[in-house]
């Protein structure tokens, strides 16, 4: 079944080599030059993965990733035309799951694409053979065949990157990873983020989660080493 992409810029010749490029590829790409333009598509359709710019008019790309995961878990490549990393983490921090910095090569844009749909398909995969498929820790319950968390019987909404996190370490409690082995695990190892991504993701997590994110029940830091999940009960 082809795939499905939204692409927002506001430099229309950006736009044209995208979808041209996509469509080599067979995949229906639908454009959008503005903030409010994307948030209307995305409500109105169902797309497969997002590519969006930071800069904007009417609405910046990280307002649109911010709205966008108020109703939505499509995968979203944020493109940057800076090459600070501030813009970067912020990018993650509103919910995208990846980045570019333009000028970027066509090539490596699709290359990136086609790791989310893997990882996608993967997880597809994984989650229809997953033996366990509720689990109930304190507060928190977690569907892993739906991809749907509860805490006290209220859903969370977590992004994809934020439930792959939290599904690799409930399964391995006590185990604790290493940054740099959450990054090559959930992200894969051809994801050219650092291991500030994982730290973001963690403290997104926890601010969801946790009932105190700075005293946390259930992912812990072990100071120097990495993260660990253990239900601490009674805090």
């Amino acid at each position: 079944m082809s795939k499905k992409i939204l692409v927002v810029d506001d430099e229309k010749v950006i736009v044209k080599g995208i979808k041209f490029g996509l469509e080599q590829d067979d995949i229906e790409v639908e454009v959008a030059y503005d903030g409010e333009e994307a948030i209307e598509k995305t409500k109105e359709m169902t797309f497969d993965l997002i590519v969006l710019d930071l800069m904007l008019p009417k609405m910046d790309g990280l307002e649109v990733c911010q709205q966008v995961r108020e109703f939505s878990q499509v995968p979203i490549i944020m493109l940057t035309a800076k090459g600070d990393d501030m813009d970067k983490i912020m990018g993650l921090e509103y919910g995208a799951d990846d980045y570019m910095t333009k000028p970027f090569n066509i090539l490596e844009l699709k290359a990136r694409i086609k790791a989310i749909f893997r990882r996608q398909l993967v997880q597809t995969q994984s989650s229809e053979e997953v033996e366990q498929d509720i689990m109930d820790v304190g507060d928190l319950k977690i569907e892993f065949s739906s991809r749907r968390v509860y805490i006290l019987n209220e859903e969370v909404n977590l992004t994809a990157k934020e439930f792959d996190l939290l599904e690799l370490l409930v399964k391995n409690p006590n185990k604790v990873f290493s940054r740099e082995n959450l990054l090559n695990i959930v992200w894969g190892y051809d994801y050219p983020g650092d291991v500030r991504t994982v730290d973001v993701h963690v403290r997104r997590l926890r601010e969801k989660i946790e009932s105190n994110a700075s005293d946390p029940k259930y992912i812990h830091t072990k100071w120097g080493v990495g993260y660990f999940f253990q239900n601490k009960q009674g805090h």
